[in-house]
């Protein structure tokens, strides 16, 4: 009985049972599952939009508009002042027909009463009305309306320079000079002003006519007039100051004559949003920098040698830069560069292009001056730059510059708009007469074009 009991119990008889699924748990982990997924979508949709967004960018970046500002032509404008004559004339051909045809006309009755008796009517407005002292202020407040109309385009641009005494004291060196708005690109703000207040600043701030200030970088500068294009972003601008700035109209000052009535407009004394009006003295005056002459407009409107702005017509155009660096302080009046003649490097400079350098001043060796002084018509060289690209290419002062590439030279704007016509890095071949023993004689050089620092 006993060996039946053990039988029984010498081993456990084990049944698994199958564990019941938890449908709760179950849910879970299926939501948790699918919620991974969508995360998982979301940020790998979002990680390829940054990616291709970027490589299109780096592969493909936007076209960025061009700035374009036509350029003015001597010939162009000879042929305006041509036509404008030409019409004059025939307008004046016209009346004196006029009046001889009405001189031959038979005098009527009330004529001949009015002679007859001795009396003289004239005409309707033949009779001038005297100006007085009303009609010349209602002129000046006229010119001060163009002026404070262009106050919408002048800008202060300010440079600050942090700097360490003698002491080893810190403190900010502030720069200041005006502006104007010269183009709107479609992503920025260009501002032409110049670089001798900002050469060294670490920060440079705009501050627009409604005082709204925003910070600027320097996009290009010319070292050899201190020409400076700044870029202000228009993301950075609010809605309320690109309502309330315009972009500046440059005019055609080639057609600007003695006595024309200007007005000056930024900083001319000095201090910030002056308004001056005056005439134009004299616009025979250049000045010689590096690879160009520019004409400079003398006026009799007293000035600042710390002046800065622009000048404009009685159309609200700029015809003309002041920079402080070209002020004559001494005679104490306002001078200006000739705009048209900036036009074609300030519109590289808009553009983010170098101005090529060559490192050469310059006259033109007239008619006269040839016959005179028994020199070939060109390009006089009176200076050449010290280890300028023209100076490593063998060009020396005395030399007569007659071709470019064999294009010919004749004067000093034409070797400035060959010279334009280049790009830094370019090598042009420069054709001069240089004078020896036996006379003159054909040297060429080739001179690789450079950029002034």
């Amino acid at each position: 009985m006993q060996e039946k009991d053990n039988e029984s119990f010498s081993f456990i008889n084990e049944k698994r049972k199958e564990k019941p699924i938890n449908k709760k748990k179950l849910f879970i982990y299926a939501g948790f599952v699918v919620a991974m997924a969508v995360v998982f979508g979301v940020v790998a949709s979002f990680v390829f939009v940054y990616c291709r967004l970027q490589w299109e960018e780096y592969l493909l970046p936007p076209d960025k508009k061009v700035v374009t500002i036509p350029q003015d032509h001597l010939e162009d404008t000879q042929s305006l002042e041509t036509g404008e004559s030409e019409q004059a004339l025939s307008s004046q051909e016209t009346a004196e027909t006029e009046s001889e045809q009405e001189s031959q006309e038979p005098e009527s009755e009330t004529d001949t009463q009015s002679s007859e008796s001795g009396e003289s009517e004239q005409p309707p407005g033949a009779q001038q009305a005297e100006l007085t002292v009303a009609d010349f202020q209602k002129l000046q407040n006229q010119l001060y309306d163009v002026g404070r109309g262009a106050g919408s385009f002048m800008v202060t641009v300010t440079g600050i320079k942090s700097d360490t005494d003698w002491l080893y004291n810190d403190y900010e060196r502030k720069g200041q000079a005006s502006g104007f708005i010269l183009a709107d690109n479609g992503e920025e703000l260009l501002i032409l002003t110049e670089r001798k207040n900002i050469a060294d600043a670490q920060q440079i701030y705009v501050t627009f006519c409604n005082d709204v200030t925003v910070g600027a970088a320097m996009k290009k500068y010319d070292a050899a007039t201190g020409i400076t294009v700044l870029s202000v972003p228009l993301a950075m601008i609010d809605a309320g100051t690109m309502e309330a700035v315009s972009v500046a109209v440059l005019g055609n000052s080639l057609i600007t004559r003695q006595g024309e009535l200007v007005i000056a407009v930024g900083s001319p004394l000095g201090s910030n949003y002056s308004i001056l009006t005056g005439s134009i003295t004299s616009t025979a005056n250049s000045i010689n920098v590096i690879d160009n002459k520019y004409s400079v407009f003398t006026t009799d409107i007293v000035g600042n040698r710390n002046g800065s702005g622009v000048l404009l017509n009685v159309a609200g155009e700029v015809i003309g830069l002041v920079m402080q660096g070209y002020n004559s302080g001494e005679a104490g009046i306002v001078t200006a560069f000739s705009i048209s003649e900036l036009k074609a490097m300030i519109e590289r400079l808009s553009n983010g292009g170098d101005i090529p350098y060559a490192g050469l001043e310059l006259t033109t060796v007239t008619n006269d001056i040839a016959a005179e002084n028994e020199i070939p018509k060109g390009a006089y060289i009176k200076d050449v730059k010290m280890d300028s690209p023209a100076m490593s290419a063998g060009l020396q002062r005395g030399d007569v510059i007659v071709s470019m590439d064999g294009d010919v030279i004749f004067t000093v704007d034409g070797y400035e708009s060959k010279l334009m016509s280049l790009s830094p890095g370019d090598t042009v071949t420069v054709v001069v007469k240089r004078q020896s023993p036996e006379g003159y004689t054909d040297i060429t050089c080739m001179v690789e074009i450079g950029v002034l620092q």
